[in-house]
């Protein structure tokens, strides 16, 4: 049986608000050189989580994890989801489709989260908005 991952993001207006969603795609598609990895969008962005499941149905993809990339459990995993979810299932009721957590959940991913916010205490000059900062070493202490 073929499978699929499938990156769940929220969307936006802007195109360039995917472009790490693109680059986490990317990465986790090097990684996993047998299996097709997509992204899909909750809302403003193109394809949505129904067109990208169909699409990979057509193409004979038969078990698809969904992976959603937010930071927490809020309304839209809870409640958008599962009732995408259910209506994926019953739309192709031949497919093995595997919702996972948050990744923003996941203590591994917490925890590089962690350094990346303790670090920038390190970083020379001022955060402002749109500022690009050096990744440094992680301070001692403030």
């Amino acid at each position: 049986m073929e499978r699929a991952l499938v990156l769940f993001a929220h969307g936006a207006r802007a195109a360039s608000w995917a472009a790490p969603f693109e680059r986490l795609r990317e990465q986790a598609q090097a990684r996993l050189p047998g299996c097709a990895v997509s992204l899909a969008f909750l809302e403003l962005m193109a394809p949505s989580l129904p067109q990208e499941v169909a699409a990979l149905v057509t193409r004979g993809i038969g078990e698809v994890t969904v992976v959603p990339v937010f930071l927490g459990q809020g309304g839209h995993v809870l409640r958008d989801l599962p009732a995408i979810a259910d209506a994926l299932r019953a739309a192709h009721p031949g497919l093995r489709l595997r919702i996972a957590g948050a990744v923003g959940d996941d203590p591994g991913v917490q925890a590089a989260m962690t350094e990346y916010c303790v670090a920038a205490l390190s970083w020379p000059g001022h955060a402002w908005p749109g500022d690009a900062f050096p990744r440094g070493d992680s301070p001692a202490g403030c």
